[in-house]
């Protein structure tokens, strides 16, 4: 898988890591409502390899979250056409996971595997709908689910009406196919430059709702355009259209937080001035200079050490 998308999506968990609860909701069927601990824990895992040295494998999560009863999940993210070797890695990763964390009490050995899925950017034909695990043992046949979520099936509504925001880095695979249609079509690119438009609205209104977060809202962002420039590097038209206009619109956040930083540090200073004088209440300090009663009440303090 490109180390772009890997990073796309590592990003999104380490940065953004609330995002992934309504992912786990979806795959799972679980109701976790986004309050919940998440506690990740080392991606690193060395393979027991006979007649060799051990082999480093590397998942991409790795993770608990604290619900009534703690469940452990790994997820991957996969682009590239189903395979065989694909199962055979995740089972690897998920009896090293299983393993790491083992108890032995009175000489028994237990061991939890995580729940594990593979969100795949890309469909094919060849695309199942879940691969499976069978544990052949002398105590008998153990068998499970490995539960697939095809980031392609998803609309845009799916995505806002679900939660699902921590897909939308992704939602640019679900127009692949068409990439040579918009890169010769200049109207066709204005219809996925007006998805793309739409994305941005509907962002800002889960800011202003306190949804999300800025900081969320500019990953998000800033990961859409990192994985656009990447999948459309053959079409120059494509990456202009779309990822020029995600550019855009970091480069206006970006400006639009140092104006803010000025303008706040300009009234901060004029709050002072006004508490030096000691002419005035801070509940009418901070109605003349547009700061909050607590950050008046802050700098009031600072008057005092």
């Amino acid at each position: 898988m490109g180390n772009i998308y890997d990073g796309a999506f590592r990003t999104m968990l380490n940065d953004c890591r609330k995002l992934i609860i309504p992912i786990i909701n979806e795959i799972f069927g679980e109701t976790y409502t986004g309050e919940e601990e998440i506690r990740f824990f080392p991606n690193e895992h060395f393979i027991d390899q006979q007649n060799e040295a051990d082999k480093e494998r590397i998942t991409d999560t790795n993770f608990t979250v604290f619900g009534k009863i703690p469940k452990k999940y790994h997820v991957e993210c996969e682009s590239s056409l189903p395979d065989g070797r694909i199962t055979i890695r995740l089972f690897e990763y998920d009896a090293q996971i299983a393993l790491d964390e083992g108890e032995v009490t009175e000489e028994t050995l237990t061991v939890t595997f995580p729940n594990t899925a593979v969100l795949y950017l890309r469909t094919y034909k060849k695309t199942p709908d879940k691969m499976k695990y069978a544990i052949i043992t002398p105590g008998g046949t153990v068998q499970y689910d490995v539960p697939i979520m095809k980031v392609q099936t998803y609309s845009l509504d799916d995505i806002f009406d679900k939660k699902l925001l921590f897909l939308i880095p992704f939602y640019i695979f679900s127009h692949e196919q068409s990439f040579p249609e918009y890169n010769s079509n200049e109207q066709k690119l204005e219809e996925l430059k007006a998805k793309y438009q739409e994305i941005l609205e509907r962002l800002d209104e889960l800011e202003q709702q306190e949804v999300i977060g800025a900081f969320d809202k500019r990953t998000i962002i800033e990961l859409s355009h990192d994985v656009i420039k990447e999948i459309a590097q053959k079409y120059e038209n494509v990456q202009k259209g779309v990822g020029d206009m995600m550019r855009g619109v970091l480069i206006e956040t970006e400006a639009r937080r140092i104006l803010n930083k000025g303008m706040n540090e300009a009234q901060k200073e004029t709050a002072l001035r006004m508490l030096k004088r000691g002419k005035m209440t801070i509940q009418e300090i901070a109605e003349d200079t547009g700061l909050n009663v607590a950050e008046v009440e802050q700098l009031a303090g600072l008057q005092t050490v």
